[in-house]
């Protein structure tokens, strides 16, 4: 080939940012558009993000999985959920256990990760990375989960249904389980017993009867998948949360029109996490012509950037 012939792969040059004072998220993501690595994803997260839920006709997936509650960033979510951005949460139990500390009125409180962990176990303080909690918040969320589950219907309940009637017990309008159950939108959670939530609910069934069927929210949520005109994704991590939503366009005719995902995982280990979103395609999960992209990054940093600049485009449409 002769390379003074001119190639299209060199059609579209590198715009640098530029930063301006007062300039708002949305500005600073939209300079973001011409630059390259993080930035550039970020930008096409953004894009794709506003198309999702500007979409009518879009039903809006979320996978929650790390531990963003516990770092700050259960309002994010419950705001979503209350502005009809979400459609279905699919999250890990750990992110609803913390949920329901924070709704009972228990902080999470500002460490660090430069620690002697020894120390703090025997100060009673639980350690999430730079977050410190008390071990005296799950005797309080002891309590109180004990009580929800002694209220409990007879009958054989979903996770989904016990995770609702959390939520209904309380009282804090940031509450991610309070939001979506008033707002009627469904939380599954498909490893509920790997948290405290499960663990508490064991304790309960040791000595009262509780009824709960793991398997009987497969069918409502399938049910949402088939009935989704076009469908699009946002997952935070991996894990679980991803798995579950993705692998249910499996048994559909569909797969996903949208997806993007927010994650510091990696893929040459072969994890669901790291997987990127073209290997998904490969099983028909994210459509041949789906508008997708990976942003590898914080989630912490990132979700909230893409939140507030599609916020803003959406209050302009």
């Amino acid at each position: 080939m002769d390379c003074n012939t001119p190639n299209k792969k060199l059609s579209t040059p590198i715009k640098a940012a530029k930063i301006n004072p007062n300039m708002s998220v949305d500005d600073l993501v939209r300079e973001y558009r011409g630059c390259a690595f993080g930035a550039g994803r970020l930008a096409e997260a953004v894009e794709i993000y506003y198309e999702m839920l500007a979409s009518k006709k879009t039903t809006k997936f979320f996978g929650l999985a790390g531990a963003m509650t516990p770092a700050g960033m259960r309002n994010v979510v419950a705001d979503l959920i209350r502005d009809g951005y979400i459609d279905v949460l699919v999250t890990t139990g750990a992110n609803m256990v913390h949920d329901t500390v924070e709704a009972l009125g228990l902080h999470h409180y500002k460490g660090t990760d430069c620690t002697n962990d020894i120390q703090l176990r025997n100060e009673c303080i639980d350690r999430i990375y730079d977050v410190y909690l008390p071990d005296q918040h799950f005797a309080n969320l002891e309590e109180f989960l004990q009580g929800v589950y002694a209220g409990l219907p007879q009958e054989k309940l979903s996770i989904r249904q016990v995770l609702t009637e959390i939520g209904k017990n309380l009282d804090d309008d940031s509450s991610i389980l309070k939001t979506a159950a008033e707002m009627g939108v469904p939380v599954y959670c498909p490893a509920l017993q790997d948290s405290v939530i499960g663990l508490q609910a064991w304790l309960y069934k040791e000595g009262n009867p509780l009824h709960v069927d793991a398997f009987a929210d497969m069918h409502e949520f399938i049910e949402i998948c088939y009935a989704a005109e076009s469908a699009g994704a946002l997952l935070i991590g991996g894990g679980v949360p991803k798995n579950y939503i993705l692998q249910s366009m499996l048994v559909t005719p569909k797969s996903f029109d949208y997806a993007i995902q927010l994650t510091m995982d990696h893929p040459e280990t072969g994890g669901l996490s790291g997987a990127t979103l073209d290997e998904a395609q490969s099983w028909g999960k994210v459509g041949e012509n789906a508008k997708a992209v990976t942003v590898y990054a914080d989630a912490t940093i990132t979700l909230p950037l893409m939140v507030a600049a599609v916020r803003t485009r959406l209050s302009k449409k």
